[in-house]
């Protein structure tokens, strides 16, 4: 009779094989490795704005000094204020206005950078320096350049015989409008043109083979190729500049200081504005601009259908 015994695997083999955590390791799962990110969003995002709201409902002093609980008080003299509905009107016109131009000079940029020509490594790295600068230096500037007495601006429009004499352009919300959305767009052109470029690189040159073969012309392929496949990228220019224009403080703090009064000031500049006032009322209005990104934020990516093509690539 004969046995037949299966060899053991060498002891290095078994002392190779993977050990699955037991005990508190395996009850905690992955929360060690995610743990100090969570920490730090509840630390960084959510108590600030915690305090925040909690802030809006406090009657507190310039002083700093809570003298108890204010109720809807605050808001209530956030919605009287005369002054709100034209802040709100320019914060939407701001955004809209600086977003689409960004957009639009980001997009022809992205196409120019995707071609070959003489000098694109040149001009890819000249476009980072605004990007590269302080965005309150890059306002500063173009305050210096644009002031009335001493500006570059005023200086060379006078000498070329275009105005008769120097203007005030920061002055006036007329003027002093245009030249903030300048600055804006920009500061705003270097990520978006990268993030648009990266999403071109990201097409396959087969699927312009295949446009070709099928006798596609140029726009069609650009309509019916390039831009729904440019789409993802896009759509991420879109909301993270929406975010970024609409809280944005410096260029405006730093040109105009929202004044005067507040004709320049969009809904970020003018809750600092309340800031000297009443710490309760600027809170409010801070609750108020959280509240208005998220919805704006919202109601595009609802718009753009961003989780219905989620949903149908996951299929």
């Amino acid at each position: 009779m004969s046995t037949h015994t299966t060899p053991r695997p060498p002891r290095a083999a078994r002392s190779a094989a993977p050990r699955r955590p037991s005990g508190i390791a395996a009850r905690l799962g992955p929360l060690p490795w995610i743990g100090p990110a969570v920490a730090l969003i509840v630390l960084v995002v959510l108590w600030p704005v915690y305090e925040m709201v909690r802030t809006s409902f406090l009657n507190i002093s310039i002083s700093g000094f809570v003298r108890g609980s204010a109720g809807l008080e605050q808001y209530r003299r956030l919605f009287d204020e005369p002054d709100l509905a034209g802040v709100l009107t320019a914060t939407v016109v701001w955004t809209v206005a600086v977003v689409g131009v960004t957009m639009a000079l980001s997009l022809a940029l992205a196409q120019l950078f995707n071609q070959r020509f003489p000098g694109r490594r040149l001009t890819r790295w000249a476009l980072i320096a605004p990007w590269a600068a302080s965005v309150l230096m890059t306002a500063i500037g173009f305050s210096w350049m644009l002031d009335r007495t001493a500006g570059v601006l005023n200086t060379l429009m006078t000498d070329l015989g275009l105005i008769d004499a120097p203007r005030d352009w920061l002055g006036s919300p007329a003027t002093a409008w245009p030249w903030m959305m300048c600055v804006a767009v920009f500061v705003s052109l270097p990520f978006t043109t990268y993030t648009l470029l990266a999403g071109l690189q990201t097409i396959p040159g087969e699927v312009y083979e295949a446009a070709r073969v099928d006798g596609t012309s140029t726009w069609q392929t650009y309509r019916l190729v390039t831009l729904p496949l440019l789409r993802p990228a896009f759509l991420v220019g879109v909301v993270i500049n929406l975010i970024n224009v609409f809280n944005s403080f410096p260029i405006i703090w730093a040109m105009t200081r929202g004044g005067p009064a507040s004709d320049t000031a969009t809904s970020t500049v003018f809750m600092y504005q309340l800031k000297s006032s009443d710490i309760g009322l600027s809170a409010a209005m801070s609750v108020v601009n959280f509240a208005l990104v998220v919805l704006m934020v919202v109601a595009f990516l609802k718009v753009s259908r961003w989780n219905a093509d989620s949903k149908e690539e996951a299929r």
